[in-house]
C-alpha cells in the first residue's frame, strides 16, 4: 500500500503548519503571569480568562489536527515491502507526537499545583464547544504509565534510527521544514524521557532494544500504531462524518451553481467537522468564488487559474483553487453578493488569487499575511482589492475577525446582501428576503 494514497504531501503540510502553531513555552509568559496572578487573587479577571480559554481552545483544535494526521499516516506503516514510506510515516507522526506532548506538559505543568487554573480549563465553554472536565481527561492520560510508555516506546525506535529520519532533511521544502521542527523538539523528548524512564519500565527498555534485533521493523510498526493514541480525544466528530452524508444534495449544488456570481462569499457550516471544531457561533466558515473562466473572462479578469476550480478557499491544508463541489459537502450555506462595482469586484477576485500557495493561519492572527486563515481571504481581498474598511477584533491579544463578524460587518456597511441561504430550517435554498430573514435568525446579527 503506498504513502501517495492518503495524499503524503497534504498530510506533510498540516504537520508542518500545526505544529509551527503551537506556542513555545517562551512566548507563553503572558499566560504564566496570569495564571500566577489569578492564584493570588483567587479568581480570573475577564480579560485574563479570555486569554486563558483561548489559548487552551487553540491547543486543543490543533491537537485534533495532528491527531487525524497521525490517524490517517497509521495504516501505512504496516507496509513491510516499503521501508522508506515507513520511515517517512514514521518522522511525520513522531514529530506531531512530541509537539503533542510538549504542548500537553506544558498545560499540565501550568495547572497541576494551581488549582484554579485546572477549574478554569474544566469549566465548559459552549462558545467553542468545549466540554466540562476536558483537562481533567487529558491530564489522566498523559499520566496514565500505560499510555506514556507508548509514545517512549517511539522515542527508543527514534533513537536507534534517528540518522535515517535526519537524512530526509536533504529533500528540501516541506520535508526539511518538518526535520527542523522536530530538532527543535528533541531537547525536550530527552529530559522528558530521561525523567520517565528514571521512575520506572528499565525492563521494558531492555527488552525493546533485544527485540530490535530481531524484528526492527515489526517492532516500529506497533509502536507508531500506538504512538498516535498518546492522548485521548476530547472532541473528534470526524469518523461520525465520514459515516455519513451532507446534507447538500447534488439538487441543492446545482441550484447553488445557478444563484452564484464571481465575487460572492459563501459562509458554510458542517454540523460535525474538523472544519468548526472549538470555533465560535453556527456559521464558521467563509470561502471566496472566483467564477468560472467564462465569468472571470466577462470581467476582465485573465488570470491564470486551474481548470475545473472555482473558489479560492483557506482550509487547513493551506489556500488553494477549490472545486464548488468541494466547498459545498456541507450541511448548510449562505451566499454574500457584494453590492460594489464590477470593478471592484473584478478587483477582489484577482486578489483573491493572488493568495493562493499560502499557508493557513492556525494562529488566526491577521497582521501577519504569510498565512490566511478562512475569513482573511476574504477580508484581504475586499479591503486590499476594493478598499473595504472591515474592523478586525481583538481576541486574546489577537486581531481577528470571525465568519460571523465579517457578515455582520459587510451588511452593516452596505457592501453585502444575502442572496440565498441552505440548511437552516428546511431543506429549501430560500433566495431574496427569505434568505435574509433566515440568515438573520440563524445567529447573533447585529445588522
Amino acid at each position: 500500500m503506498s504513502i501517495e494514497r492518503v495524499n503524503y504531501d497534504r498530510i506533510l503540510e498540516l504537520v508542518v503548519s500545526a505544529t509551527k502553531a503551537i506556542p513555545a513555552q517562551r512566548d507563553l509568559v503572558e499566560l504564566l503571569d496570569d495564571a500566577h496572578s489569578a492564584q493570588q487573587r483567587g479568581y480570573f479577571l475577564p480579560d485574563e480568562d479570555e486569554r486563558m480559554r483561548d489559548r487552551y481552545r487553540q491547543y486543543l483544535r490543533l491537537r485534533a489536527v495532528l491527531l487525524s494526521c497521525i490517524a490517517e499516516l497509521e495504516p501505512y506503516c504496516n507496509d513491510e515491502e516499503d521501508w522508506d514510506a515507513c520511515l517517512r510515516a514514521f518522522a511525520v507522526a513522531f514529530t506531531a507526537a512530541c509537539v503533542l506532548m510538549r504542548a500537553a506538559e506544558f498545560l499540565v505543568d501550568l495547572a497541576g499545583d494551581r488549582f484554579l487554573v485546572w477549574k478554569k480549563l474544566d469549566e465548559a465553554e459552549l462558545r467553542y464547544g468545549i466540554e466540562g472536565g476536558s483537562f481533567s481527561r487529558l491530564y489522566k492520560n498523559l499520566t496514565s504509565p500505560r499510555r506514556m510508555w507508548r509514545f517512549y516506546e517511539a522515542t527508543l525506535f527514534w533513537e536507534l534510527h534517528s540518522d535515517e529520519v535526519m537524512e530526509l532533511r536533504a529533500e528540501g521544502g516541506r520535508m526539511r521544514e518538518l526535520i527542523e521542527v522536530l530538532d527543535s523538539e528533541l531537547p525536550f523528548v530527552g529530559r522528558s524521557k530521561a525523567a520517565y524512564l528514571k521512575r520506572q519500565f528499565q525492563y521494558r527498555v531492555f527488552s525493546f532494544r533485544r527485540r530490535q534485533h530481531t524484528s526492527y521493523r515489526k517492532v516500529m510498526f506497533q509502536m507508531f500504531r500506538m504512538s498516535g493514541k498518546v492522548i485521548a480525544e476530547v472532541k473528534q466528530p470526524i469518523l461520525a462524518i465520514q459515516k455519513s452524508g451532507k446534507r447538500v444534495t447534488p439538487r441543492v449544488l446545482a441550484k447553488a451553481w445557478a444563484i452564484l456570481q464571481p465575487g460572492d462569499v459563501i459562509v458554510t457550516r458542517h454540523d460535525e467537522a474538523m472544519s468548526n471544531l472549538f470555533l465560535p457561533g453556527f456559521w464558521p466558515h467563509a470561502a471566496f468564488y472566483i467564477g468560472s473562466k467564462e465569468q472571470r473572462e466577462k470581467l476582465g479578469i485573465l488570470d491564470e487559474v486551474p481548470e475545473g476550480v472555482n473558489v479560492v478557499e483557506a482550509k487547513k491544508d493551506g489556500v488553494h483553487f477549490r472545486a464548488l463541489t468541494e466547498t459545498l459537502a456541507v450541511d448548510a450555506f449562505t451566499i454574500l453578493r457584494s453590492k460594489l462595482s464590477q470593478e471592484k469586484v473584478a478587483a477582489a477576485v484577482r486578489c483573491a488569487i493572488s493568495h493562493t500557495g499560502k499557508r493557513y493561519d492556525f494562529v488566526f492572527d491577521f497582521r501577519e499575511s504569510d498565512r490566511l486563515a478562512c475569513t482573511e481571504v476574504v477580508y484581504r481581498s475586499y479591503q486590499a482589492g476594493a478598499g473595504v474598511a472591515f474592523e478586525l477584533e481583538e481576541r486574546a491579544g489577537r486581531l481577528c475577525l470571525s465568519a460571523e463578524a465579517l457578515m455582520n460587518q459587510g451588511l452593516k456597511l452596505g457592501v453585502f446582501e444575502p442572496v440565498a441561504i441552505y440548511g437552516v430550517d428546511g431543506i429549501k435554498v430560500h433566495e431574496g428576503t427569505e434568505a435574509k430573514r433566515r440568515l438573520a435568525h440563524s445567529y447573533r446579527a447585529d445588522w
